[in-house]
């Protein structure tokens, strides 16, 4: 070989590999070493939003799927990966697993995170094992089925170290930040009442045995709660009520759109390290309202008419202001609705993407602005509520001890009884 040749070769071997820019990083990509990599656990109804969330995001990557139907376990698996194959211009993509149990996601070291969107019943449970596994977790509201559950996810987030969002997403809407800023900052005087609408299920009932669809594992479904026949309107998801109708996976209407405005509440009220001390159900001694107390005499009123239809009404001594969703805000007195906090006023912990927020945790290891006790609080009113509902009558609440004081029938249903094998956190 001549010396000229020799030398042309060894340059095209020395040459640096030509490969897309958005692999390394560039180009707006993410290399795939600083990527969340993430687990999604339940592919009901609110976990399409989250999976079509996860998925755009170049900063993540969703390497497996998880549920008790086999079906949408399988869609899911499908969708992940056929998203991904057209994002990167490749003609498949196998990259995603579909599991029967969560367990197996936690066994994943490659796994950094789950997103948990399961029936209530499964909160706790899940999101305990994820965090014992080293995983940070965003989980759908409420963020338990019991009072203790809350306890218990409180101390291992803190023993692990672990980043969670409680998916109480109006915390990251503009307008409800607002509403709570106005009355934080004293613009409508000292609050004395709040109506909150939550709308409400039928009543709970017994629905009669149905045959078990091929390919799903109602016993895990069912999971720590009691057991009952399978039928259809027990296990689906469905806004209007579903499983969120029966007592033994949730706490109805409390759990359901009381996590979210007691929520916004407590934010307004500065409560997130604290909460109500008396609780009234509807109709106890011609109670018109449900009705929760807090120390100072602010009361909070279920589903009592609201101005305009709004979903939560703050009534001061000198002013009042309303808040829904889609950025609908009004107050009296008008100005107020537009004023912006000052230097020297208070500001509340700013978030426009609820989901991104957990993620810019994740990265941080700050915390997120709906966090495990915050969850905590808000899940406590929801299931004290239930409580003194399910009872007919009013029962107290320490939030210093956070137990329920002078019931101790009411007492025992700050937890509930777990069907064997699902017996442990």
């Amino acid at each position: 070989m001549k010396r000229r040749d020799l030398l042309k070769k060894a340059s095209a071997l020395a040459a640096p590999m030509v490969v897309p820019g958005a692999v390394l990083g560039k180009d707006g990509g993410t290399a795939p070493s600083n990527r969340i990599h993430m687990g999604l656990i339940g592919h009901g109804l609110i976990m399409g939003g989250h999976r079509g969330y996860h998925l755009q995001r170049k900063d993540v990557q969703v390497l497996a799927v998880c549920d008790v139907y086999e079906d949408r376990r399988e869609k899911a698996k499908e969708e992940v990966e056929k998203r991904y194959a057209d994002r990167e211009g490749m003609g498949s993509y196998k990259g995603c697993d579909a599991y029967h149990e969560y367990e197996k996601i936690m066994d994943r070291d490659d796994i950094d995170a789950v997103v948990v969107g399961t029936p209530d019943h499964w909160h706790a449970p899940i999101s305990v094992a994820a965090m014992r596994s080293g995983k940070d977790v965003y989980v759908e509201k409420p963020m338990t089925l019991t009072i203790e559950e809350g306890k218990v996810m409180r101390e291992v987030s803190q023993r692990y170290g672990r980043i969670l969002q409680v998916g109480s997403q109006q915390r990251s809407e503009r307008a409800f930040r607002q509403a709570c800023e106005i009355v934080r900052n004293g613009w409508i005087g000292k609050v004395h009442t709040i109506y909150a609408r939550l709308g409400s299920f039928a009543p709970p009932h017994h629905p009669p045995a149905e045959p078990i669809p091929k390919g799903f594992d109602y016993d895990r479904w069912l999971g720590p709660t009691p057991w009952f026949p399978y039928n259809e309107e027990r296990v689906k998801g469905n806004y209007g009520g579903g499983w969120r109708r029966f007592w033994e996976y949730g706490s109805r209407k409390n759990g359901d759109w009381g996590a979210h405005h007691f929520d916004i509440i407590q934010w307004a009220l500065g409560k997130d390290d604290s909460g109500p001390v008396k609780f009234i159900p509807k109709g106890f001694e011609g109670t018109e309202y449900q009705t929760h107390l807090y120390a100072d005499g602010t009361k909070v009123l279920r589903d009592h008419d609201t101005p305009n239809g709004h979903m939560i009404h703050f009534i001061g001594d000198e002013g009042t202001v309303s808040v829904s969703r889609g950025g609908r805000i009004d107050s009296t007195p008008k100005s107020l609705a537009s004023k912006d906090a000052g230097p020297n006023d208070i500001h509340l912990y700013e978030s426009r993407d609820h989901r991104g927020n957990w993620l810019d945790g994740i990265r941080t290891r700050k915390p997120t602005i709906c966090h495990v006790g915050i969850g905590h609080r808000t899940s406590c009113i929801c299931h004290c509520s239930g409580i003194a509902e399910r009872l007919g009558r009013p029962i107290e609440w320490d939030p210093e001890k956070e137990v329920i004081v002078g019931d101790d029938d009411a007492a025992r249903w700050m937890d509930r009884p777990r069907r064997a094998p699902f017996t442990q956190l």
